[in-house]
């Protein structure tokens, strides 16, 4: 079992990017995905969550109108699209499951985890 996200980089102010999120040895579309980010010297913290009937998402207040999560079962991927980057969204960014059908923030209710890609806001 396996998660991988990738797809960062550095972008400008107001740029976008598009995060993945790809599993080995489960499919995705039978659990709930979350995207996390941690600054340095922060916690992680919950940005996005797609619940695992595809019925729910939810997003950080400030990620609200700039990022979409969404699936692709067909290529068993998450992806979140992430425009009108601000500086204040540099951070590692992590996609994350849980079995349970709803949605949480908090990172300790997820079980597996993919390794983090790197996002950087700067001019």
């Amino acid at each position: 079992v396996q998660l991988q996200a990738f797809g960062g980089g550095l972008v400008q102010p107001g740029g976008s990017l598009r995060l993945s999120c790809a599993a080995s040895g489960f499919t995705l579309a039978d659990y709930t995905i979350g995207w996390f980010r941690q600054a340095p010297g922060k916690e992680r913290e919950g940005v996005s969550c797609v619940s695992r009937t595809n019925e729910s998402t939810v997003y950080k207040d400030s990620a609200k109108g700039r990022f979409t999560i969404s699936r692709d079962n067909a290529k068993n991927t998450v992806s979140l699209q992430m425009n009108s980057l601000k500086p204040e969204d540099t951070a590692v960014y992590f996609c994350a499951s849980r079995p349970s059908y709803y949605c949480s923030g908090n990172p300790e209710a997820y079980a597996y985890w993919g390794q983090g890609t790197q996002v950087t806001v700067s001019s």
